[in-house]
């Protein structure tokens, strides 16, 4: 939260986490500059966000007296580029600062706010972990360097909330819970306990107390907006991409059963469906954004955002795509690259858990597979989670169809195979990796066995040159069945067309042309026992010998293509005689 000049000039340097520089001139370094001593190096912008970030976050002052109660001096650093310091802090530390300016009878004031570091993280300037001591910057000690990465993160939702009691929960909202419990369980007679006994079977009271989880998911709506203000889930629409302002901006307050569903209505508002018709094929509508996979990623955002952090979860809807951002970086032991593979560790266990329990998400964990599966199996482009950082997951979704073939051969084989042999999720990556690219070296070997196995895919080549493509119906579905004939296995006719037509406009080729012509195709061994049987039939010649040797259109090819250029003159000449004794 943003503070006030008055509320920095009552504040102490080493109690209250902040750091006061003059800076009149705007010469505070931002890296270090030119100073040869890392102990004067590190007493920079960049060492001093290091250090505070290491130390659970604070302020970096410019413009201000170090000596309390702290004067305004006014700074030139950084005038009019206080959102290029905010980039340039970032992309070298990978910390998302805050910075603002305050003014005080015309003096204006720099503000860098730093965030706390994740837990178990530690952050280095210069390969060195900083932290601050009295008023000095110092390389972090080993005993606090592996209480830092040894730190568990503790599980928020499942602590206790202070000053709440049963009363501070909503009726309705838990009315909403025990249903979907009871639907979820296939246990009609959960509805008939009462709210306290059915909270505390799920743990989210004990003796009268009431967890975190609790008051998230079913708590009136003045306490929650009291207590857990960040628990709010801002929905902004823009009408374009290169708006900066909204159009239109609203606020979930409501306990998260009762507001999940209203949210998804206000997205569902400004949805739309792509129609898929293809003459004989089964026709559809592909809606813009996904129930499963929006209800799935807001899902995601509740469960495993940091409520430590005092920012909402904010969704940005387009006509073309749509953010969700929420506060924390990806779980313990969770990446980009392993977010589908990874062991499932949420950061509120206990409220996942009874999101798992109630229907709202698959199960108690990451639950991304929906999200790509659906995704990808409609065509679109794989969900990017590119702009994720340790302070924050960000999911950009996109509605547009890259290829609506692919959704169909999908939707397709997915309709004919029973409900408990449906495509995996790692099965339609495999598709999807298949249909963008011949390399096969990522692929996993057992997927492709078993797709090679049920006919969806068909492989190709020889030996090195082996590779995959999808099965004929996607190509007839596409509109592309002579790329599929292209790309199929030739034979010696099919062949010695194709290379007499190479040989037609080059006028000869190398045994080594020929190989790469057929890359993928045919093995060279192969190909060698195509082009000598074509010199046998006097379709193909040569000269030259071994490494050396050219081959040229044959004595028996040239005449055949002069008897058909006969028999078409005769042909020609025969209709057109016809055409004049009409």
């Amino acid at each position: 939260m943003r503070k006030t000049i008055e509320q920095f000039k009552q504040m102490r340097e080493s109690e209250d986490n902040v750091e006061f520089k003059k800076g009149e001139q705007g010469n505070v370094s931002y890296n270090g500059g030119n100073k040869v001593d890392a102990k004067d190096r590190r007493k920079c912008i960049l060492g001093y966000v290091t250090a505070l970030c290491n130390m659970k976050g604070g302020d970096l002052v410019i413009g201000m007296h170090d000596k309390h109660p702290h004067k305004v001096i006014g700074t030139k650093q950084s005038e009019n580029a206080i959102g290029q310091l905010e980039g340039e802090i970032y992309k070298d530390t990978g910390i998302k600062t805050d910075v603002y300016e305050l003014f005080e009878d015309g003096k204006r004031v720099l503000i860098i706010n730093v965030p706390s570091r994740p837990a178990g993280r530690v952050f280095k300037f210069e390969d060195v972990p900083l932290m601050r001591v009295g008023e000095e910057l110092r390389p972090m000690s080993d005993e606090v360097y592996l209480s830092i990465i040894q730190e568990q993160e503790p599980d928020f939702s499942e602590q206790y909330c202070d000053n709440v009691t049963l009363d501070d929960l909503d009726p309705t909202a838990i009315k909403v819970l025990k249903e979907k419990y009871a639907l979820k369980q296939h246990n009609p007679a959960f509805n008939s306990l009462s709210d306290e006994q059915a909270l505390s079977d799920l743990h989210l009271i004990h003796m009268g107390k009431v967890t975190n989880a609790a008051l998230i998911l079913v708590g009136k709506e003045e306490v929650l907006k009291n207590k857990f203000p960040q628990a709010q889930i801002s929905l902004e629409y823009r009408s374009n991409e290169s708006n900066i302002h909204f159009d239109n901006r609203e606020y979930f307050t409501a306990p998260y059963y009762l507001m999940v569903d209203d949210l998804w209505k206000k997205i569902n508002a400004r949805n739309g469906y792509i129609p898929v018709r293809n003459g004989m094929y089964k026709s559809y509508d592909i809606p813009l954004f996904n129930e499963d996979v929006i209800r799935e990623a807001i899902n995601n955002a509740v469960a495993h955002r940091d409520y430590r952090i005092t920012s909402e979860t904010v969704i940005k809807q387009y006509p073309t795509k749509m953010i969700v951002t929420n506060s924390g970086g990806l779980p313990h032991g969770v990446t980009i690259e392993n977010i589908l593979y990874a062991p499932s560790t949420p950061r509120n266990r206990l409220l996942a858990d009874v999101l798992s329990k109630t229907g709202l998400v698959e199960r108690s964990g990451q639950g991304v597979d929906q999200i790509y599966l659906n995704t990808i199996s409609e065509g679109k482009p794989i969900p990017d989670y590119s702009q994720t950082d340790a302070f924050c997951v960000t999911l950009i979704l996109s509605s547009q169809i890259e290829d609506m073939a692919f959704s169909q051969y999908i939707m397709g084989i997915q309709e004919s195979l029973p409900e408990n042999n449906k495509l995996s999720v790692y099965e339609v990556l495999t598709l999807n990796s298949i249909r963008l690219s011949k390399d096969r070296s990522g692929l996993d070997k057992a997927i492709v066995s078993k797709l090679l196995k049920d006919g969806i895919i068909e492989q190709r080549g020889k030996t090195s040159g082996t590779y995959y493509i999808l099965g004929k119906d996607y190509y007839e579905m596409a509109g592309k069945m002579g790329e599929y004939s292209k790309i199929s296995d030739w034979n010696e006719s099919q062949a010695l067309s194709i290379m007499t037509s190479f040989l037609n406009k080059h006028g000869k080729a190398k045994m080594g042309e020929f190989v790469e012509l057929f890359s993928g195709h045919l093995s060279r061994k192969q190909i060698r026992i195509i082009v000598e049987k074509l010199v046998d039939l006097e379709m193909l010649t040569y000269k030259g010998e071994k490494n050396m040797r050219y081959y040229f259109l044959g004595k028996k090819y040239k005449e055949s293509v002069e008897l058909l250029d006969k028999a078409l003159t005769i042909g020609l000449n025969e209709i057109k005689k016809q055409g004049k004794g009409q």
